[in-house]
Order: structure tokens, then C-alpha cells, then sequence
């Protein structure tokens, strides 16, 4: 890969090895899903006493959320407290996707929690991985509470917040919220789409509520042929 061509240039040469050359190599990682070797340089730094900074361990965060590495990803957030190395949003939305992606939903809800005791600015991105977290996780109760707390914090939503709220509920079996969340969507100006129909219509038909099922299929069939 690239990032293992750029770091046997630097072993082979005499390339200055500093925080700017390692976090190159590092972007390099995240940007491949090189994630053991992304954890190899960032040793490598600690062992030539070489500063990390935030940039290079959301890189490397980010190269374990790409590689499906999610417990790695959290140890580098325990790695930065104890460097004294601070964490922005962009390290917290690639660990708390790291755990959407290994279906980890209470650690991601954790991190939000770490999150707010920090005073990191949470965004949609962040609140749409916790969404799907908990979508994926079977805790719709949590994804309803999500979607309260980002109203209060008045962070945006968008379709993929809601899909994955309302698919949360149809998982729960709880098709009332799913039709609820809908509703909610014209309220918050939020744009539905056929997923969003096809989710809520398969929730109603889970919950034997034929009319609401027939209501939604024409609707999906009124929205796709337009």
C-alpha cells in the first residue's frame, strides 16, 4: 500500500521523523484502512519520543473504523486521556462510527456521554452513528432519546437520522413511534424517502396494522412513479 511504501521510505532514508512526516504516513493509513499500521507508526512515535497530536490519533481512529477495528479504536481514546492528548469531534465521530460498524451501541452512547463531560461539540454526523448504533443494536428507546437530545441541543437531523431512527423502532416492534418519526419529518422540514416509507410500512405490517400498511405501500407507489 501507500502508507507502507511512505513508511519504508522513511526507515530507508534519512527523512526527518517528526510529528508533520509521521501524521502524513498516518493519513496515509486512514485514508487505505491500514489500521495495524497506523497502531505500528503511532508506537513508533512514542518510541522516538515524538509528540502526537489530536490529528494523528483521530487518523489513526479513523484507520480502525475503516478496518472494522472498534476495540482498537477505544483504546486510543484511553491512549489519548493518558498522553494528555485532547480529542475533537472528528476523533469521537470516527470511534463512535468505529462501534456503529461492530453493532456496539451502548460504548458509542458512552462516548456521547465522554462527549459532553469534555465539552466536544457533537454534530449530525456523530448523532446519526450513535442513531444507527442503536438502530443496529436493537435500542430503539435509546434512538428516540437521541433524537430528543438533538433537538435540545439543536444539532441537525437529516433522512439518514430519521431512517435509522424509525428503523430502530420497526426492529422494537414499537410502530406507533415509527409512525410518529414520520410525522415528525414534515415538522423538521426533513425530507422522507422511499427507504423511510418501505421501513415504516414494513413496521405496521410487523404489528398486523393492515390499513396503515396499505396506506404506505400506495404512498411508496405514488412517490416512486412521479
Amino acid at each position: 500500500t501507500l502508507a507502507l511504501e511512505v513508511f519504508s521510505e522513511m526507515v530507508c532514508t534519512s527523512v526527518a521523523r517528526n510529528t508533520i512526516t509521521f501524521n502524513a504516513v498516518v493519513g496515509a493509513c486512514e485514508k487505505g484502512g491500514a489500521w495495524t499500521l497506523a497502531l505500528h507508526i503511532l508506537q513508533e512515535m512514542a518510541n522516538d519520543s515524538v509528540d502526537r497530536d489530536t490529528i494523528v490519533f483521530s487518523a489513526a481512529v479513523s484507520a480502525c473504523e475503516k478496518g472494522g477495528a472498534w476495540e482498537h479504536a477505544l483504546q486510543l481514546l484511553i491512549d489519548m486521556a493518558d498522553s494528555s492528548v485532547p480529542k475533537d469531534t472528528i476523533t469521537f465521530n470516527a470511534a463512535i462510527s468505529a462501534c456503529e460498524k461492530g453493532e456496539m451501541w451502548e460504548p458509542a452512547l458512552l462516548l456521547l456521554g465522554e462527549m459532553a463531560a469534555e465539552r466536544v461539540e457533537r454534530n449530525t454526523i456523530t448523532c446519526n452513528a450513535a442513531v444507527s448504533a442503536c438502530q443496529k443494536g436493537w435500542a430503539w428507546d435509546f434512538a428516540l432519546q437521541l433524537l430528543s437530545e438533538m433537538a435540545v441541543d439543536r444539532v441537525g437531523t437529516d433522512t439518514i437520522t430519521f431512517n435509522a431512527a424509525v428503523s430502530a423502532c420497526a426492529k422494537g416492534g414499537a410502530w406507533p413511534w415509527a409512525l410518529q418519526l414520520v410525522s415528525g419529518m414534515a415538522d423538521d422540514c426533513v425530507e422522507r424517502d422511499t427507504d423511510t416509507l418501505q421501513i415504516v410500512a414494513g413496521a405496521c405490517e410487523k404489528g398486523v396494522q393492515y390499513l396503515w400498511t396499505a396506506q404506505l405501500l400506495s404512498q411508496i407507489a405514488i412517490e416512486s412513479s412521479s
